[in-house]
Order: C-alpha cells, then structure tokens, then sequence
C-alpha cells in the first residue's frame, strides 16, 4: 500500500522490449533500502523491483528494474515511456510509518487526460477528462490519484474535474512536465469502490 506522497521522481535510464512485455531501468537518487521483490510505485503503478544497484558508469547513481508485464503495458501509458523521461517513485508505506496521503493501492484504473493547464498565483490548477464509467467514483473535495500523487477533487463538473496543485507538488513531481493533452494514470478511491459493491443489490 501506498499513501500517494512521492518521494522523488525517477529518470528511465533504459527501457527493454520482450515478449513479455517490458522491463525498466530507473535512476533514482538515495534509495539505498530497495531489494528484490520489495513493492514500488512507479507514476502510480505498483511494481516489484526486480535488481537494484549503483552504475559507476553513470555517476554512481542508484537504480532499480521492474518488469511490466504485458497487460500492464496494455492498461497503463508506461509502455510509452522513453529513456530519459521522468517517473514519480514512492516507496511502499511501513507498518509503522506515518500516514500522510490517502490509501492508495497503485492499482490504476484507467488513463486519463490532461485538457487544462493554468497558474493561479503561486499555484497551479490542473483539469482531467473523467474517462466514461468513472464519474461517480469521483465527488467534490474526496480524494483521487494523479499519476501516483494522493491530490483532492477542487470541482467535477460535467465530464471534466480540477485539482489544486501546490508549489511544493508541482516542483518535486512530473506535473510540472505535462502539457495539455497528455496521458496520466488514474486510479480512484477505493473506499468509493466498497461503497459501491457494498450497496450493489440495494437499489
């Protein structure tokens, strides 16, 4: 489980196509507790580390694989990713940590759309195509994932929402590299998902 605070992003240093599917090479920057088979959230997709290391070839920066497998690459935009490109990164939460965001299983649940972009102030207000069949898991101030990113729903109307971003997440996220009518990974609250079967029948 995640909580949807990113702890820093990731650069793609290699991408590797197989008949699987597709395996990831991450530099990341001082997470030196990684081992193999340990859970990560990459952009808001939960993976497993594979391999983890430092390539003195490359400045001595850490590194970590994950294997995407095939319908991963089919459900999410990772499989679009190029070397160089940057990738939110968050560790898996401890029993004991502290817990900041929302709950946030790195289940995506859909791809969805950038189609606003604009800076209020000091912060910024990011708009989404809601992806049809989604919109009742999304309601005023309740909680969403954004790429990985534990944000608060500003206002849904119609087939669109907001989000507020602050400085703080806009600098140390991939937001601030999206441009309108790029792809971001959703994945809605899943206490609106027990809801929702709890009341099934009900109707």
């Amino acid at each position: 489980m995640f909580t949807g605070i990113v702890e820093d992003t990731g650069t793609v240093r290699e991408r590797t196509e197989t008949d699987d599917g597709l395996r990831l090479r991450i530099g990341v920057d001082g997470f030196d507790d990684l081992h193999h088979g340990q859970s990560i959230s990459v952009s808001g997709v939960c993976l497993t580390v594979e391999e983890y290391g430092v390539d003195a070839g490359a400045g001595g920066d850490d590194w970590f694989d994950v294997f995407l497998a095939s319908e991963t690459v089919a459900k999410t935009y990772l499989g679009d990713v190029r070397e160089g490109d940057a990738v939110n990164v968050e560790r898996a939460m401890p029993a004991d940590g502290r817990f900041d965001g929302h709950v946030v299983q790195g289940h995506v649940d859909t791809v969805a759309e950038v189609t606003g972009i604009e800076r209020v102030g000091e912060d910024w207000r990011f708009t989404f195509a809601i992806p049809e069949g989604h919109g009742d898991y999304l309601v005023d101030k309740g909680s969403v994932t954004i790429d990985g990113i534990s944000l608060t729903v500003a206002e849904k109307r119609g087939d669109e929402f907001d989000v507020a971003i602050i400085p703080t997440t806009y600098d140390l996220t991939t937001l601030s590299e999206k441009s309108v009518g790029d792809p971001v990974h959703l994945e809605v609250d899943v206490i609106a998902k027990y809801v929702e079967n709890m009341l099934d029948g009900y109707a």
